[in-house]
């Protein structure tokens, strides 16, 4: 089906054959009659524009279930680069074709998590006064070539192809312009790409790892297109037909309907042929299944045994202090209230040591005695902390309390219980972060398994490698190497790094589950919910 497999490639007659047993009845898809319900019914608008991750609240849901819940496994080798891209459906079809409906029916049979759906809708041009009076009175062609933003449209789908966090315009139907708040969206295993002219620019095609054309009759476009223009939009109806008329239908013919011989599959009717979407789906999920990416966790904890500690790596001054307060905080027997205290100290000496790396500047003031001082500034846009939840969200009081208005970001990464490998879940990071310095927090690191999905994260959101500061109160050995193999230019600061892993990739000695004994969730059984809510603070 894909074009780069043409026997697996099935053809326009196959899919009609296959599916043509498959009846309308009850799926409003054959029927004008329900296609067309009274404005007066208020249908939701569509949301044409929409483009949905797990860094986001689900957006998608079905009858059955809510959609995107699952992590994001590493996309990315060993090494921290890119090793799979997205796989990429390119959806065309007319107006009003059902191309959204076939999306979301794909999304929820795929049943996999991080989708993206992408539409063409958000990349028309931005019109001129002169365009925009035209098409105020239904007189300007937005069923043409001309009318998208093809080089904008390529960028963003490559970039996001390629795993990076990208920026989609919103583009607003009723003042035929766009928003000023672009909206962000970032992580994909499936990207599905959909609009009328999907399949018009070479260059996009080149990134469709599948076509699919949805073949709709025109006489239900027309209706469909009558009901959204009417009620989502405020159109008036002698408009609508008016526009179909001159623009729509003649476009369909001469742009769109050619393109119907480029596509890997036809899919009749729409979202009511479930036969061609489940053929969909099993390709799409052969394909995944090619490209899993699976860590050998035994492999990488081995790698880097005997070779010497990075010069990247700096570890806080073993001082009779802080060897003091790690012997506190190591102890099992000591209470909780004075592990946090001392695990406080120490994060605020580890964010100061961290801070001493930023790059400063010469600035000279002058003091209340009118002498000059010539002092140091931080040479810099900002700094950002991220915290990797739910650790590392301790360490954010301690960064706040140095650096005045920090932004603060966090990710939740996770361990897959079955495959043992890390897995994103969410993630919310400031705007314009790509410039910023960053702070990423994590107060243990073992495999630094997690601490290169987080370093991986910022990268694909454009922040400089270099930029990048990694500080955790305890390393092994093996995550500090795991981490500097990977991203040769984050820095690493901590305050102690201990030389084993367990079987079960503990840190040994260690210190615990961090988490846990911080937050007060190691209780033992026998203690009441009542007991650990008085105990928490």
């Amino acid at each position: 089906m894909s074009a780069a497999s043409g026997e697996e490639r099935l053809t326009k007659m196959e899919i009609e054959e296959k599916t043509s047993s498959v009846s309308n009845s009850g799926s409003g898809e054959g029927s004008l009659d329900r296609l067309l319900p009274s404005v007066s019914t208020g249908l939701s608008p569509r949301k044409r524009t929409t483009s949905q991750c797990k860094s986001e609240p689900p957006l998608l849901r079905t009858s059955k279930r809510t959609i995107y819940t699952a992590g994001r496994p590493p996309w990315y080798n060993e090494h921290g680069a890119q090793s799979k891209e997205a796989f990429v459906i390119g959806l065309c079809g007319g107006s009003a074709s059902g191309k959204t409906t076939v999306a979301r029916k794909i999304i929820e049979a795929l049943d996999v998590p991080w989708v993206v759906l992408l539409s063409m809708d958000s990349f028309y041009k931005v019109l001129s006064p002169e365009q925009q009076t035209r098409a105020a009175s239904n007189d300007y062609n937005f069923d043409h070539p001309d009318a998208f933003d093809f080089d904008l449209l390529t960028y963003t789908l490559r970039k996001l192809k390629q795993g990076k966090s990208v920026k989609i315009p919103v583009y607003d139907f009723t003042t035929h312009g766009r928003q000023k708040e672009w909206k962000t969206v970032y992580g994909a295993s499936v990207i599905i790409f959909e609009g009328i002219m999907a399949f018009a620019d070479k260059e996009l095609l080149k990134l469709l790892d599948m076509k699919i054309f949805v073949d709709t009759d025109s006489d239900i476009r027309l209706v469909r297109r009558l009901r959204r223009d009417i009620t989502e939009r405020g159109r008036e109806i002698e408009g609508v037909i008016k526009q179909y008329n001159k623009f729509v239908k003649p476009a369909f013919e001469q742009y769109i309907e050619p393109t119907m011989r480029l596509a890997d599959i036809v899919v009749p009717r729409g979202g009511g042929n479930m036969v061609a979407i489940d053929l969909i789906v099993q390709h799409v999920h052969s394909q995944l299944e090619e490209r899993k990416l699976r860590w050998d966790m035994a492999a990488l904890a081995s790698a880097h045994q005997a070779q010497p500690l990075p010069q990247t790596l700096s570890v806080l001054d073993s001082t009779p202090q802080v060897r003091g307060m790690h012997t506190i905080i190591r102890n099992k027997e000591t209470s909780r209230d004075e592990f946090i205290f001392y695990s406080k100290r120490l994060m605020r000496l580890l964010i100061e040591r961290a801070l001493a790396f930023l790059p400063s500047q010469v600035h000279v003031v002058q003091t209340p005695q009118g002498e000059d001082y010539e002092g140091r500034t931080f040479q810099g846009k900002q700094i950002t902390g991220v915290s990797i939840l739910r650790a590392g969200e301790t360490m954010e009081p301690a960064l706040r309390a140095v650096c005045k208005d920090v932004r603060i970001g966090k990710i939740l990464i996770q361990t897959n219980q079955d495959t043992g490998e890390p897995e994103l879940h969410y993630l919310r990071l400031p705007k314009d972060i790509s410039e910023d310095y960053v702070i990423l927090m994590d107060c243990t690191v073992s495999t630094g398994a997690a601490a290169m999905m987080a370093v991986r994260v910022l990268l694909d959101h454009d922040v400089q490698e270099d930029k990048i500061l990694l500080v955790s109160l305890l390393m092994a050995e093996m995550g500090v190497h795991s981490v500097a193999y990977a991203f040769p230019q984050v820095k690493i600061i901590t305050t102690a790094v201990d030389k084993k892993v367990n079987d079960l990739f503990h840190i040994i000695p260690g210190i615990g589950n961090f988490g846990d004994r911080y937050f007060g969730t190691d209780a033992p059984p026998d203690w009441s919910d009542e007991e650990m809510e008085e105990r928490s603070y």
